[in-house]
């Protein structure tokens, strides 16, 4: 397959999956839900996808020595991480914002995978993403869980 078409796949997957995780955060009326997910899965599958090919005419250059394309995956996790933390309130002895903060975490996840071409797993890890975020409303069905948690 050409390597452009590969890239613009990734991205393509990457947003879709990141929207997938998103549109299950929107049903629920949290803050982050649709355009914030697919944005930063996107964002962190471009990231990957540039740091993997987009150097390659520096690679063995004197000046930039030994290159490590996951050096970026590295920084996408801090990166969003911060903003993840931004996410989450403290209300007395109430906390808000941890489930958004991990699905933002995860679409980061996602997106860094497909742009480094592991599909398998990152299928794998969408659909048990989406499985933990129904789980909470799966338990409160059966009074298995508390309501305003």
């Amino acid at each position: 397959m050409n390597q452009d078409l590969e890239i613009i796949l990734r991205i393509l997957l990457s947003f879709f999956l990141g929207a997938l995780v998103g549109i299950e955060r929107e049903k629920r009326h949290k803050p982050a839900g649709v355009r914030t997910h697919a944005l930063v899965s996107m964002g962190a599958g471009l990231f990957t996808v540039i740091s993997a090919y987009g150097f390659a005419e520096f690679a063995g250059m004197p000046h930039y020595g030994n290159m490590d394309p996951a050096r970026v995956a590295a920084q996408i996790v801090s990166g969003v991480g911060f903003i993840g933390a931004g996410l989450i309130f403290k209300n007395r002895d109430h906390v808000r914002g941890l489930t958004t903060a991990a699905s933002i975490w995860m679409a980061a996840a996602i997106g860094t995978g497909v742009g480094a071409g592991m599909y398998a797993p990152v299928m794998v890890s969408t659909a048990l993403a989406l499985i933990a975020l129904k789980f909470n409303s799966v338990l409160k069905r059966f009074g298995m869980a508390d309501e305003g948690k």
